[in-house]
């Protein structure tokens, strides 16, 4: 019985070592459109990129991106309907305008135009309050003292808001994002709040705030807990397609994927003290 239990543990072992390609089911390749227009605070704002790929299959290692497409967006607040067109960077998938103006609360609507497909989204440029201080605190977690870092901001009171916060920490490779309501803080003073155990002096936080509306929270709230909740492994439970603001005119069942956004931005870097 021993010889046959070490038997078994050897075989385990050498088995571990090897490398198991497990043959997934591949979807149709979907469109993506990436059309986040942020307008930082104190700049004209008139720089604006809109990125156009596909979806790949899980062991893919390149996204594919989209060439030879017509983008385009319209200022439907404005009294002549100004367009403003996007134009590729030769075989990149990035479509960009060099003369946009954003205008807070006005109407703008989005329009690409791909392999005899129309996608169009209309979405309102919203307001972002100043990130006014920045504080940091020491208190004690599980594994010893733990740094904290707040940053604050004005709510404005005579309107429900939602907020989108990121962190991107200088010893990470992918930012942080959280969304939040101004339902228990209409009109105070709100933060964004970043804490983690390896923290250290020097380490440089990048904190970034946006405005956005009510659907926008609604789908970044669900895309979060989606991204937290496989950890990555391709035999978890696959989450349901989670569909953005853009819809094809064209056949509507041929939905793409992304969101057309909207919004100031303010951000300030900080260094762990």
């Amino acid at each position: 019985m021993k010889k046959i239990i070490s038997l078994l543990a050897i075989l385990l072992l050498i088995s571990c070592e090897d490398k198991v390609n497990i043959a997934l089911d591949t979807a149709n390749p979907k469109l993506v459109i990436d059309a986040t227009i942020l307008w930082q605070k104190g700049t004209s704002g008139s720089d604006q990129t809109i990125k156009l790929t596909t979806t790949t299959d899980y062991y893919g290692n390149v996204i594919p991106t989209v060439s030879g497409a017509t983008v385009y967006i319209i200022d439907l607040s404005s009294l002549l309907a100004v367009v403003y067109p996007f134009n590729e960077t030769p075989n990149t998938g990035e479509y960009v305008c060099n003369s946009f103006v954003p205008v807070i609360n006005h109407n703008y609507m989005l329009t690409v135009i791909y392999n005899g497909q129309t996608y169009k989204s209309t979405e309102k440029l919203l307001a972002t309050p100043t990130i006014d201080t920045i504080e940091q605190t020491t208190v004690q977690g599980f594994g010893g003292d733990e740094i904290q870092v707040k940053f604050f901001y004005q709510d404005n009171g005579s309107e429900d808001n939602n907020y989108l916060i990121g962190v991107k920490n200088s010893t990470k490779v992918i930012p942080e994002y959280g969304v939040l309501k101004d339902e228990f803080f209409q009109g105070n003073q709100m933060f964004g709040f970043y804490s983690n155990d390896k923290l250290k002096v020097g380490n440089q936080l990048f904190f970034s705030l946006e405005g956005i509306s009510t659907k926008y929270y609604n789908y970044m709230n669900k895309l979060l807990n989606i991204a937290g909740s496989g950890g990555g492994s391709p035999f978890s439970t696959p989450p349901a397609t989670l569909r953005g603001n853009i819809i094809n005119q064209t056949n509507e069942n041929e939905y793409p994927l992304g969101y057309f956004h909207l919004s100031e931005i303010d951000t300030r870097n900080y260094i762990v003290q």
